[in-house]
C-alpha cells in the first residue's frame, strides 16, 4: 500500500506534499473556531475543527467557558475526538489531566512545566516508552499570565516535509531506532524511568506519522554521526518566525489546544503568576 512517508515512494510523497501545502494556513486566526461550550459542540463547530485538524494537525477552540475550572471541558472534548486514553504520567493530577501551574511543592517544582521558566521545543512524552507515545495533547486555558506564556507551534508534517525536501537522508537519520534517547530520570538516588531510545519519526500501523522530540540541550543523546548532527541542526534552523509555517500566539480563558502533539514551545511569564492550564495527555491520535 502507497504511503508519503516512505522514503522509496516519492510520487505519493510529492502527490500528498502539494496538496498539503496548499492553501495551508500561516496565521494562527486560520486555525481558531469559536464554540459555545467546547463540552458539547455543535455538528458545524465540530466540522470547522475537524476540517483544520486534517489539514494542519492542530487547531484552536475559543469557548465561551472563560474562567471556568471545570476539568470536564477538557475530558469532553477529547472525547469527541477519539481522545480517551489518557496518560497517568507522574505529575498528573489523580484524574490523569495535569493543572499546569507554578507549583511550591515536589515533585512539580523539579519540572519546567509546572515553573514559569520558559519551555524549549518538544513533542510531549518525548521520554515515554515507546508503547506508550503520546499522540494526541489537549491544552486549555483557564487562566493566562498577565504577560508571557505565548506557545508556539510548528506541524510535525511540516518538519518532516521540510527536512526531506533539504536532504531525503535527513530522514533516514531520524528514523534511525537509537536516533534519540534521553537518560534515566533519577531522583534522590531512585531510578523513576529508565533510559528512552527511540526514532524521531515513527511510521504508525494506521500510516499516520508520529514525532518524538525535544530541543533540550542537557540530558539528551543524539546518535553520534554526522548525519544526525547535521540533521539535528537543520531541524533547529527551521523552529523560527522566518519559518512561514511558523504559528504563535497566546491561549485566552476559555481557549484551548487541540492536536496530533505537533511540537511546541513556550516562553517564560512572571514570578508568582496565577496562570493555570489543563493538559490532557492521550495514547489515542485525533480521529476524524
Amino acid at each position: 500500500m502507497s504511503n508519503p512517508f516512505d522514503l522509496n515512494d516519492n510520487d505519493t510523497y510529492r502527490q500528498w506534499r502539494d496538496e498539503k501545502l496548499r492553501n495551508y494556513p500561516t496565521a494562527l486566526e486560520s486555525l481558531v473556531v469559536e464554540v459555545d461550550d467546547p463540552r458539547s459542540l455543535t455538528p458545524a463547530q465540530h466540522s470547522k475543527l475537524s476540517e483544520i485538524l486534517r489539514k494542519t494537525n492542530m487547531a484552536i477552540y475559543a469557548g465561551s467557558t472563560g474562567e471556568d475550572p471545570d476539568k470536564e471541558i477538557v475530558r469532553r472534548l477529547g472525547l469527541q475526538f477519539g481522545l480517551e486514553r489518557l496518560d497517568h504520567n507522574m505529575c498528573a493530577d489523580g484524574d490523569a489531566i495535569s493543572s499546569l501551574e507554578q507549583a511550591n511543592e515536589e515533585p512539580r517544582t523539579g519540572y519546567i512545566p509546572y515553573t514559569n521558566r520558559p519551555i524549549a521545543w518538544h513533542t510531549d512524552g518525548y521520554y515515554n516508552d515507546l508503547d506508550k507515545q503520546i499522540h494526541g495533547l489537549l491544552l486549555h486555558c483557564v487562566r493566562p499570565a498577565s504577560e508571557g506564556g505565548m506557545n508556539q507551534l510548528l506541524d510535525h508534517e511540516i518538519a518532516y516535509i521540510m527536512l526531506r525536501d533539504e536532504n531525503p537522508d535527513f530522514i533516514r537519520a531520524f528514523e534511525h531506532p537509537q536516533a534519540m534517547s534521553i537518560p534515566p530520570n533519577v531522583v534522590n538516588g531512585e531510578e523513576l524511568r529508565g533510559w528512552a531510545r527511540g526514532s524521531v519519526f515513527m511510521l504508525q500501523d494506521n500510516g499516520s506519522l508520529h514525532m518524538r522530540y525535544t530541543h533540550r540541550k542537557r540530558n539528551i543523546e543524539w546518535r553520534d554521526d554526522e548525519l544526525t548532527r547535521q540533521t539535528v541542526a537543520f531541524l533547529g534552523s527551521i523552529m523560527n518566525p522566518d519559518n512561514p509555517y511558523y504559528i504563535e500566539g497566546t491561549l485566552g480563558a476559555g481557549q484551548g489546544l487541540i492536536c496530533n502533539n505537533v511540537l511546541h514551545t513556550r516562553t517564560g511569564f512572571e514570578k508568582n503568576s496565577q496562570r493555570l492550564l489543563y493538559r490532557g495527555r492521550y495514547f489515542d491520535r485525533i480521529s476524524l
